[in-house]
Order: structure tokens, then C-alpha cells, then sequence
């Protein structure tokens, strides 16, 4: 069968496969996918690739039966292809062993239980030995090495692991005459000892050599040294399981010219998709290395913490060696930012951007994300982030997350996953400490892009505390750039709720970001002015808890709060709401001369409630709020009721001796109004 007769004949039941529902293929059919992974036309690639989507198309078919369970798919799928892979592997010719192994390999990575059931049928792996003994051409053993890699994998398929197999991929993982076989010798056995660890992790794998990891990952590493691409794929696959352990990180983040070398893989010239050479597994293999030495530990709970230390003193009680205490150690914070530095040093932030041009992998997105999330975790990263197009990236990831739709037509309250929640973190750090014009560009569209993410972020029932205050921020600064924005901010769906709620929040920092964010939101958009200065009960009880954190101990807060008062009261029905307020709770008053001059209450009032400390802001706010309140009222019974309240609170020998010069500010237009406020108390009395 010439090249263009299989791409056609692949065609052809890659249609059957859709359209059908029998699910049964001909002898032929069979023949020509298991065939197809060994091509040997000049169009090889792209017949492999073909026969990679018929397969998948396939067993996708007979798994998505309805009424079909995942037993009875797997063993038409085993019965549909398992005597051909086994009549192809008893034979003795290479052409024969090549395309059933080949063909199981990529079973492996279409339908990994179908594979493993036919790979542990009885003599299959006998076989694959004496192949390996009677006809051991280089080509025959790099496939073999791939199929037992695959395997390797897969529980049910290293419980069949001989020690004859374990000797064999040992053996080639140590020559060095043909880098493709090392290389996925070695990654077999870098599955093998991982998989075999899971499985039985008080006993180890004994078949593999305890030692063996280190030596592993050094050839990996000069794998991917020698610059030889086709054997880089294997090595980067390895890599890609040995980089979870804190010393194999260690050891390749201080190896810039490997570093590099791992980087080149994927080229960072601008992509075009369709033309482009780079192989997804690649890309996702050299991203995921990254992601794994950029990793911090997860942050532990207090409950956590103290179950860890329970478990570290079992260890010590039970004579476990020290060696994984120490090997843990290298994983702290201060190992991994050296690492991260070491990465961007060699050149690590034009990779995502290349990976992403080069797949649309969920699993590359993900974990581009968690690495930049890491990266940006110091503030001294996130500028070179930003020169880096690191934005575009964040952002790029967002979009195509939140343009998948559900299935009925309705959009969902929260599209994003969980682990979807770290790429708007890292878009949300970025946006904290840059201006908005820094991280979006001039361009309004991409502002406006950025606040249902965050949005999300705030309000997503996964999100954690850190979360939600980075999400807070990030608006608050978005909130500055102009009305639009904050208006744009103020109408997203459940917004407004939630950060309502969180100012009622214990943690100091997150209450603080909800009023600052609020007082934002009240000076740019109209429809929060309005929610906080309507004449309703819920606007009263909003100015309510604005003025209570007016009178909290923590200064950003109190400047936030007292500022968003200062804005309201320049609306009369802001102004009834407080002057009701101080006629029921008293507190209105209270609170400004604790703003203007806390020495001025009375004194058992600041022995009972203690007095704060002031400063200009605060001054400054406090003879605003005092300003406007006086202004609204027209009634004189009001005004005279207020007046005697004023100077039982202190506030009016507060304002005097600002008047006289010795309060916190000298500015003469705020001594002016307080002066003017004063001649108002003073005239009424």
C-alpha cells in the first residue's frame, strides 16, 4: 500500500468510526491502523498522526456507547485488535514485531486499559524479551524500550516486571552508542521505580536500584546536553516525573546551560500553529519540568502544621533516617526563589508564550499558569513578567477557559475549575503592583476583560482567603484607572455582595482591601454612590459599618472608610442617615473627634473606648464628614441639637484647638473649614 492509498484508507474509517454504530471493524481495517504507526512513506508523520486520531476515534466510539459499561468497551476494544497484536508479536520478522509493537505503544497512549490488558496476556512479555535477545536491531530495541516505558506506567503492567526486563533497561540505559534507546530505556525505569513506590511505598521497588534516580536524571541531562532532538523527547519525559523530587530540582536549576538547552526546545520565535514542527507532548513535557522547579509547598493550616510535626516525630520514634527531612528541607520558599531566579536568569519566561502557540493542551495552559503564579510571587519577577508579554499569556489562558460554554446554553455562575483559579492569582498580582496602564496596555478592552476573572476569583466557592484579598486588590487598582472601569466593576454579577460581606472580615488586610475597593468604587461609579447615599434603610445600615471601621484600630482602614464618608456626604440623604444615627447610637460625633483629635473626647469616654491615633488624613476627612452634615441640615431644632452634642462629644473643642493651631494640620483651606464649622456650632449656642 503506497503512502497516499493508507491516508486514504485511514480516511475512510476514521468516517465509518463516526458514523457507525456497530463498532466492528474488518480484517483489513485492522491491518491497515496497527500498519499505520510504522509507515514508511515519505509522508510517515502524517500517517502516524492519522492513524493516532482513527484509534482514538475509535475506542472514544465504543466507550461512549450508551448503556455500555467501561468493562464491556474495554474487552471489545482488547478484542477487536488483540489477536492481531499478538499474531504480529509471535512473529519472527522485524517488519512484523515493529508494527505490533508500535501499534501497542500508541494503544498505550489512546486507551492505557485496553493495552495493558492485551501486555499482560500470558507470553507477551516473554516475547518482547527474546525479540530483544534473538534480534536485537537498534531500531527493534528503541521500540521495545518505548512499549515497556508505556507500560511502565500502568500498575497491572509492573506487577508483570520481570527482573530479566529490569536488567535489560538497566543494561541500555548505560550505553551510550545510540542516546534514543538510553533515553527510553531510562525513562521505563524511571516509571517503573516511581510507579512501583506508589504502589508499595513501605517496601519500595526492590528490582531497581535505590541509587539509581540520580544517575538517571544525569543522563537525562546529558541528553538533552548533546542536543540531539530525537532522543530529547524521551529525556524531557523523564525529566518530567524525576523534577518532582527536591534534589533532582536542586540540581537542575543550578545547571544553566541545561537550563537553556531545555528552553531551546521550544523555539520562542512567533508561532504559526499550523506550520509549526513542535510536537504538544514536548512542549507540555518542558513546561511541566518548569512548573515542578518553580513549585512552592502548599501553605499548611495551623491544623496541618501540627499533624506534620506528629508525623516527623513518628518517623524519628520509629529510627526512619533523616535523609527525607533534609530532602524536604530543599523544597522551602527560600530554595525555590532561588530557583525561580536561576530560571529567569537562563531564560525561562518567553517559553510559555511558544508552548501556548504551539498547543492548545488544557494541561500546558495549567501549568503555564502555576509556574507564572510562582514566578510572580516575588515582586521583583513580576516586571520582567510584564516586559515579557506575561499578561497576554495570563490572559490568553483566561479567555479560552471562560469561552467554553456548558452544554445547555446557560452560562454557569463560576466556569472556572479550582485549579483554573491560579492563573486569574497570577493575572491578580500582577495588577496589584503595577498600574493598570503597566499590565493591560492602553487598551480599555483588555481592562474590561480582566474584571469577570477577577470577579470570579473573589467570589469562586474554591477560592481561599489569599485569593480573594489579591482579587481585591487588583480591582481597587483597576477601580482607579477611571469611572468606566469602576463602573464596569460595580455591575459584574454578586460583585457588590460579596465585598460588602468581607468587611465584616477578621483578617485586618481583607478588610482593609474591601474598603478601600468600596471607597473606589463610591468616588468613580454612580451606581455604588447611590447604593450607599439613597434614602433607604439598606444604604443607612451601609453608612452604618462605614462608620464603624472609621473607629477601628487599623489606620489604611480607617482612611478608607472615613474617606468613602467624606464622598457620601455630599448627598443630603447620606447626611439624614448619619444625623439619625448620632441621635439613636451617638456615635457619629464620637467618631469625627476621634478622627479630628483623639484627645479631645471626653475622658471617660477614651478611657472606655481607648483613643486611636490620628493624622492629616484623617483630620482632613473628619472636617469633610462634620462639614457636609452641617451643611444639610435646614432645621433649627436639628441644628441645635447637634451643636450641644457636638460639644459633649469634644468635637467642638477638637475643632477649636485646630482653629487655634495646634491640631495635626495646618493646611489653611481645612483650618478654614473648621473654622467655619466652628462660628456654625458656636452661633447656634
Amino acid at each position: 500500500m503506497i503512502g497516499g492509498n493508507v491516508d486514504d484508507e485511514l480516511n475512510r474509517i476514521l468516517k465509518k468510526t463516526q458514523v457507525s454504530s456497530t463498532h466492528n471493524l474488518l480484517p483489513d481495517e485492522i491491518a491497515c491502523v496497527t500498519a499505520a504507526f510504522v509507515s514508511s512513506t515519505t509522508d510517515a508523520a502524517t500517517v502516524r498522526s492519522k492513524a493516532y486520531v482513527v484509534l482514538s476515534a475509535f475506542c472514544q466510539a465504543v466507550r461512549d456507547k450508551k448503556g455500555r459499561t467501561a468493562d464491556d468497551a474495554t474487552k471489545l476494544i482488547v478484542n477487536t485488535f488483540e489477536p492481531t497484536v499478538l499474531q504480529l508479536l509471535g512473529e519472527t520478522n522485524e517488519i512484523a514485531l515493529l508494527k505490533g509493537i508500535s501499534f501497542l505503544t500508541a494503544l498505550f497512549q489512546v486507551d492505557s486499559h485496553a493495552a495493558s490488558t492485551i501486555f499482560s496476556q500470558d507470553g507477551v512479555v516473554e516475547n518482547l524479551m527474546d525479540t530483544a535477545d534473538l534480534s536485537p536491531s537498534p531500531l527493534l530495541c528503541q521500540e521495545i524500550a518505548h512499549l515497556l516505558g508505556q507500560a511502565c506506567g500502568h500498575k497491572i503492567c509492573r506487577a508483570i516486571v520481570t527482573p530479566q526486563i529490569v536488567r535489560w533497561l538497566e543494561f541500555n540505559s548505560r550505553q551510550f552508542s545510540d542516546l534514543t534507546l538510553q533515553g527510553a530505556a531510562s525513562v521505563a525505569l524511571i516509571k517503573l521505580s516511581k510507579g512501583a513506590a506508589s504502589d508499595n511505598p513501605e517496601h519500595g521497588t526492590p528490582e531497581v536500584q535505590s541509587g539509581l534516580t540520580d544517575e538517571l536524571a544525569d543522563r537525562m541531562v546529558n541528553i538533552i546536553l548533546s542536543g540531539q532532538t530525537t532522543s530529547s523527547f524521551d529525556a524531557v519525559e523523564g525529566l518530567a516525573y524525576l523534577s518532582a523530587d527536591p534534589r533532582i530540582k536542586e540540581s537542575l536549576s543550578k545547571n544553566p546551560n541545561f537550563l537553556q538547552r531545555l528552553f531551546a526546545l521550544v523555539p520562542v520565535q512567533k508561532y504559526d500553529a499550523k506550520a509549526s514542527n513542535l510536537n504538544p507532548t514536548l512542549a507540555f513535557g518542558v513546561v511541566l519540568i518548569i512548573s515542578n522547579l518553580t513549585s512552592f509547598r502548599p501553605r499548611l493550616t495551623e491544623e496541618q502544621k501540627q499533624m506534620e510535626k506528629l508525623k516527623r516525630m513518628t518517623k524519628v520514634n520509629k529510627g526512619i533516617p533523616e535523609a527525607e527531612d533534609r530532602n524536604s528541607a530543599l523544597d522551602d520558599d527560600d530554595h525555590v526563589i532561588a530557583r525561580i531566579r536561576s530560571l529567569v536568569a537562563s531564560g525561562v519566561l518567553p517559553v510559555f508564550s511558544a508552548a501556548l502557540g504551539a498547543t492548545d493542551s488544557p494541561g500546558v495552559r495549567l501549568n503555564v499558569g502555576k509556574s507564572l503564579l510562582c514566578i510572580v510571587e516575588e515582586r521583583e519577577n513580576r516586571g520582567k513578567v510584564l516586559q515579557s508579554g506575561g499578561t497576554k499569556v495570563l490572559q490568553s489562558i483566561i479567555n479560552k477557559v471562560l469561552s467554553t460554554q456548558p452544554t445547555n446554553g446557560k452560562p454557569k455562575q463560576f466556569p472556572l475549575a479550582a485549579a483554573d483559579l491560579e492563573v486569574v492569582q497570577a493575572l491578580a498580582k500582577l495588577a496589584i503592583t503595577s498600574s493598570p496602564v503597566q499590565v493591560f496596555g492602553p487598551n480599555i478592552g483588555a481592562m474590561y476583560d480582566a474584571i469577570r476573572p477577577f470577579s470570579i476569583l473573589l467570589q469562586h466557592p474554591a477560592s481561599n482567603l489569599l485569593q480573594r484579598f489579591e482579587a481585591i486588590m487588583a480591582l481597587t487598582n483597576l477601580a482607579s484607572q477611571s469611572s468606566e472601569v469602576a463602573s464596569r466593576i460595580a455591575n459584574a454579577e454578586g460583585l457588590m455582595d460579596k465585598v460588602e460581606l468581607l468587611l465584616l472580615e477578621e483578617h485586618t488586610l481583607v478588610r482593609r482591601a474591601s474598603v478601600e475597593l468600596i471607597c473606589n468604587l463610591i468616588s468613580g461609579a454612580d451606581v455604588v454612590f447611590e447604593r450607599y447615599s439613597s434614602d433607604s434603610s439598606s444604604s443607612a445600615s451601609k453608612i452604618h459599618i462605614l462608620l464603624a471601621l472609621s473607629d477601628v484600630e487599623d489606620l489604611p482602614t480607617r482612611l478608607a472608610s472615613s474617606g468613602a464618608l467624606a464622598i457620601i456626604t455630599s448627598a443630603p440623604t447620606a447626611c439624614a442617615a448619619l444625623i439619625a444615627l448620632q441621635f439613636d447610637k451617638h456615635r457619629f460625633l464620637s467618631v469625627m473627634t476621634q478622627l479630628i483629635d483623639p484627645s479631645a473626647l471626653p475622658k471617660q469616654e477614651a478611657e472606655d473606648e481607648g483613643s486611636l491615633e490620628s493624622g492629616p488624613g484623617l483630620v482632613h476627612r473628619g472636617i469633610v464628614c462634620v462639614h457636609n452634615v452641617l451643611q444639610s441640615i435646614t432645621d433649627a431644632q436639628v441644628r441645635e441639637r447637634i451643636s450641644k452634642e457636638a460639644a459633649e462629644s469634644g468635637l467642638l473643642m477638637a475643632l477649636i484647638q485646630l482653629v487655634k493651631g495646634q491640631g495635626l494640620v495646618k493646611d489653611k483651606a481645612i483650618v478654614q473649614q473648621a473654622a467655619e464649622i466652628v462660628r456654625v456650632l458656636t452661633n447656634i449656642t
